[in-house]
């Protein structure tokens, strides 16, 4: 998904896509420790993206904390 997308998306869609970034790396762990990944890569990219829409969601709430005063 391309940054553009996200910076798009209302902040309840970018809670939900936390959550499955989060769920999304513990089964890839999992899979790590049982030596069935094959791209090892996979969960630093996905790590990266979490960190990307947590700032986002920072971002948002910063932004709706402003306005709000």
């Amino acid at each position: 998904m391309k940054r553009r997308e996200w910076k798009e998306m209302a902040a309840e869609e970018l809670r939900q896509k936390e959550r499955e970034l989060r769920d999304e790396i513990f089964r890839l762990k999992m899979k790590r420790a049982a030596s069935a990944l094959d791209n090892k890569m996979l969960i630093r990219n996905r790590r990266r993206d979490l960190a990307r829409v947590i700032t986002l969601l920072r971002g948002k709430s910063r932004a709706a904390e402003g306005k709000a005063n």
